[in-house]
């Protein structure tokens, strides 16, 4: 299990729906992928985020135990800039990929709250295809599907972000207030190479 128990409010996805909504969302990503106008790339890819990922959930969850102790000016301040860094952070990666890319749903499964959908994506590079394994991890917040975690091959996404992060705070001496000022200056930083990409694009 690659998330733990976070939103006692959440529902897991019935299986077929699960499949249905990976399939349907997955082949939109790919066909996205391969806009060669980035400002039109950038914008669809922005508003399926905002619109099929439950931000309020992650962004609580990479922060964890520090959550807690955050003082309600501090959770505003913090959920806005996550948002900023999570929709610059996608941006800075390599989105690009052949229009021959094979994209397949393996199974879905119900896990406690959640629901697993496994697929696998076969890329071509050179004379070979490269096989990645995803695994989309959803549930229902007031009956809709929302994207919680994606996890390539052994690596979650949401672990990631919550490692980093909590290596970012103990850098600031457990000050919150230094962590966000540090997270913003990440987002911003992101954002000025982004704007960059798009002029020379």
């Amino acid at each position: 299990m690659f998330l733990a128990t976070f939103n006692v409010y959440a529902a897991p996805v019935n299986e077929a729906e699960a499949v249905d909504f990976a399939n349907t969302k997955g082949k939109e990503l790919i066909d996205i992928f391969q806009e060669k106008d980035l400002k039109k790339r950038y914008s669809v890819l922005d508003e399926l985020i905002i619109k099929h990922i439950d931000i309020d959930y992650i962004s609580k969850f990479v922060i964890g135990k520090y959550w807690r102790v955050m003082t309600p000016e501090q959770k505003k301040t913090y959920k806005d800039i996550f948002v900023r860094y999570g929709l610059a952070a996608y941006k800075n990666l390599p989105l690009e990929y052949a229009k021959d890319i094979v994209y397949k749903i393996m199974s879905a499964k119900i896990e406690g709250q959640y629901t697993n959908v496994l697929a696998n994506i076969k890329v071509p590079l050179a004379n070979e295809q490269q096989e990645i394994t995803v695994t989309f991890r959803m549930h229902k917040t007031d009956g809709v599907i929302k994207l919680v975690d994606v996890k390539v091959a052994e690596s979650s996404l949401l672990l990631s972000y919550r490692g980093k992060f909590y290596e970012m705070i103990a850098q600031s001496d457990d000050e919150i207030d230094w962590f966000l000022e540090d997270l913003s200056d990440m987002a911003s930083s992101m954002e000025y190479n982004l704007r960059q990409k798009m002029i020379a694009n």
